[in-house]
Order: C-alpha cells, then sequence, then structure tokens
C-alpha cells in the first residue's frame, strides 16, 4: 500500500466538490493547489483574492468556510488537520459526510462516506424503497458493515467510484458491476428505478436591477456584497434588492443616461430562481466611484471575484466585455 494522501488535498477536493462535478472543480483546484500548496500558505492569503480565485465555481460559503478552517487548521500544532471524524467535523464547512470522506481517504479511519453516488450504490444494492430524506440515515446503517477494518480510504474511493461510473442514475453498467449478483435492485429490474426521489419542491421567482455602468476606458463600477448572506463578501455591479415583485423605479448609484437591456439576464439558485433587469451607462473616464464602490479596469476583472450572475449581467450590458478578460493569475 503506498503512501496516503496529502490531508489538505484531500480536505480542499472535497469541500469543492460539495454539490459541484469534478468537471467543473477540476481546473480550480489545480490553480489553488499550485497558488497555494499547503494549508498555511493558503491560511495566510488575503480573503480577497480567495474569493476572486473561487469565483465561478458557486455556493461561495464555501470558500469563507474554507478559508476559516484554513486559519483554525494552520494555528494548530504543526498545523496538522485532525485526523479522525468527529474532530474534522468541528472545522467551519465540514458536514458528516465530507468529515467522513477526509477521514477515511487521508487518514485510513473505517468510516461509512456517504456521498450521493454512494448513496445511489447501496440504495440500489440493498433495494431501499426509503425516499429522502430518510434514505441517507439507512444507507450509513447498511453501508457501515461493508467498510473493512483496513484500506477505508481505498474502499471509500472505489464505491464513489463505482456509483460515478457505473452504477450511474441513468443507464447503469450493471454488466461491469462487482456487485452484480448480490445487488436486489438489479435481480429485481429495479436498478433504474431507485433511489426514490423526495417530493420536489418549487422555486420561486424573484426580481431586482443590476445598474452596469462602464466608463469611457473600460472600467465597471463595482461594490462588494455584504460578508455574509448569499454571494457574500463578492464583487458585483451595484443593484436592487432581489424580491418577490418586480422592482419599481429605483435610484441608480448616480445620475446618467441609464438604458435599459432588452432581455434580463435570468439565474437558478438553490432556492430560488432570479430574473434581473439589466440597466447600463456609459460615463465619462474622470467620473469618481460613490462612496462604498471602485471602478475595476477592464484588464483587472479576472482578479474581481465576480460571480457568474455578475459576469452574465455586464455581458448583457456590455457584450464582450467579459470575453476580453484575461484568465486569474
Amino acid at each position: 500500500m503506498g503512501a496516503r494522501p496529502d490531508p489538505y488535498r484531500v480536505w480542499l477536493s472535497e469541500v469543492m466538490l460539495q454539490q459541484t462535478t469534478v468537471a467543473a472543480v477540476a481546473p480550480y483546484f489545480q490553480r489553488f493547489v499550485e497558488r497555494w500548496p499547503t494549508v498555511q500558505e493558503l491560511a495566510a492569503a488575503d480573503e480577497r483574492v480567495i474569493m476572486a480565485a473561487w469565483a465561478g465555481l458557486g455556493y461561495y460559503s464555501r470558500a469563507r468556510n474554507l478559508i476559516a478552517a484554513a486559519r483554525a487548521v494552520a494555528a494548530r500544532p504543526g498545523s496538522r488537520f485532525p485526523e479522525d471524524t468527529a474532530s474534522l467535523g468541528r472545522l467551519p464547512g465540514i458536514g458528516a459526510y465530507t468529515a467522513a470522506a477526509i477521514a477515511a481517504i487521508a487518514f485510513d479511519e473505517p468510516v461509512a462516506a456517504v456521498d450521493g453516488n454512494v448513496e445511489r450504490v447501496i440504495a440500489r444494492l440493498f433495494a431501499i424503497d426509503v425516499p429522502p430524506p430518510g434514505l441517507k440515515l439507512i444507507v450509513r446503517e447498511r453501508l457501515e458493515p461493508l467498510v473493512p477494518r483496513e484500506r477505508a480510504g481505498e474502499f471509500a474511493e472505489a464505491l464513489m467510484d463505482l456509483g460515478a461510473t457505473i452504477c450511474t442514475p441513468k443507464k447503469p453498467a450493471c454488466a461491469l458491476c462487482p456487485w452484480f449478483a448480490p445487488c436486489l435492485a438489479r435481480r429485481a429490474g429495479r436498478q433504474a428505478e431507485l433511489p426514490l426521489k423526495g417530493p420536489r419542491k418549487d422555486r420561486p421567482l424573484r426580481h431586482g436591477i443590476a445598474y452596469v455602468a462602464r466608463r469611457a476606458d473600460g472600467a465597471i463600477l463595482l461594490r462588494r456584497r455584504p460578508p455574509q448572506g448569499l454571494l457574500g463578501g463578492m464583487s458585483e455591479v451595484p443593484g436592487t434588492e432581489w424580491r418577490d415583485r418586480e422592482a419599481g423605479p429605483l435610484a441608480p448609484p448616480f445620475a446618467a443616461d441609464w438604458v435599459r437591456v432588452a432581455a434580463p439576464v435570468e439565474h437558478v439558485f438553490t432556492h430560488f430562481a432570479l430574473s434581473l433587469a439589466v440597466e447600463r451607462a456609459h460615463v465619462t473616464a474622470d467620473l469618481p466611484a460613490p462612496p462604498g464602490h471602485w471602478w475595476a479596469a477592464a484588464d483587472s476583472l479576472a482578479d474581481e471575484a465576480l460571480p457568474s450572475l455578475m459576469k452574465k449581467a455586464i455581458e448583457a450590458a456590455y457584450p464582450g466585455a467579459t470575453k476580453r478578460m484575461r484568465e486569474p493569475s
């Protein structure tokens, strides 16, 4: 058996992979480990720089928790990560699954790590007819006796890979599965039916206005969102609050010839959908920024912590503006 994986890299990858695909995470993970190879370096980095590097990956509370957890680990003796599930679970942003995954993969703790892929595999293996949220508890109870006392990390990774590549949500490749024979769902012809889905929740629609101002030199007016809450700490163009009803006439950040863009920007968050009307204004290069705002030069937009929603708003106002953004360093 080879050396165990670096706990820092395991932790970073697991946090990034929360509710995000491997394909989306891969380039971000690579940039992070190249820029901050150790947890000490990440802990010492400027928070705004980290948030800018995270921009586009979504679920920005993860980035804020990542910073807090890195600093908590760096403050420990030898900057060592806790080595058991319970202690890992006390770090910011680490829930039951993430703690178990890190403990198993990085420290070989024989613990059941249940992500979406594993949940699907075990639900089919035992033909568990329980929808979420109760499904996860039953899956963990069924999985725990299967976890080996040794090489638990390899078992956890193998099970995740099994769900990601063979026991897929649609058209699972049962003939290739090592659990082909004992799988109760496969034997009953129910593999495509399980796991059962929970009741679908309606997403309310909210409305808002984004004001995209661009100076003659190409700079875009930005401000920072409050540190807590949705998109907390990220950069944004100024705008209204997002409400259940369309906003009435509200004051933009300054007087200018504001022009409404024909089509609103549509964006879907976890708990609601957003229809964001966009107004744009072209102003002189010497116009000062209002208090609490700043002008971001066109060639420095990539260094701003702009979430994808704000990039969409800027692009709607000035097509091609974000396409000219250079890659973050």
